[in-house]
């Protein structure tokens, strides 16, 4: 009787462990992430845009009004904000020309007969180029009012002749 007394003592102790160590552990649970939006505009809570804006205004050194949209100042002291629809068509027209000019210059120089030296004008601007062994000259001449640009351009120069 005492070797199932005993027997029945170490199953309790067992057991009593058992259920000790069955309540310190717990199952453990999971769930999928789920992504959500901040800001309202992509789906975040409308809630957040006072902040979110709030925040943007304290970062934001420049704004649009600021920028410059590349025309700068005229030639006659006017912002280029005022000009009429006629003066940015003018002032377009002569970007498109001057670069029409440039591809008469490069073409000249690199195109299919290239050659040493040679003048192309356009109105009151004048390209002079001239090639040398290692390099490539421009003088740009604004007969208007004399003003003279001499640009320099390296060339490549390679071992295969």
């Amino acid at each position: 009787m005492q070797l199932l007394s005993g027997s029945l003592n170490i199953w309790c102790k067992l057991y009593g462990t058992l259920i000790a160590t069955a309540s310190f552990v717990t199952c453990a649970s999971a769930q999928d992430l789920i992504y959500s939006p901040v800001n309202p505009a992509f789906g975040g809570s409308g809630l957040n845009s006072s902040h979110l804006l709030a925040t943007a205004n304290a970062q934001r050194d420049a704004t649009a009004s600021d920028a410059n949209d590349g025309f700068g100042s005229t030639t006659d002291g006017t912002d280029a904000s005022e000009q009429s629809d006629a003066d940015l068509f003018v002032r377009q027209l002569e970007g498109r020309l001057l670069s029409a000019l440039a591809g008469q210059v490069t073409d000249a120089i690199f195109g299919q007969n290239p050659q040493e030296s040679g003048l192309v004008t356009f109105g009151t601007t004048t390209v002079q180029f001239s090639r040398t062994l290692d390099s490539i000259s421009l003088l740009i001449t604004d007969s208007l009012d004399g003003t003279v640009t001499e640009i320099i351009v390296p060339q490549l120069i390679t071992g295969n002749s």
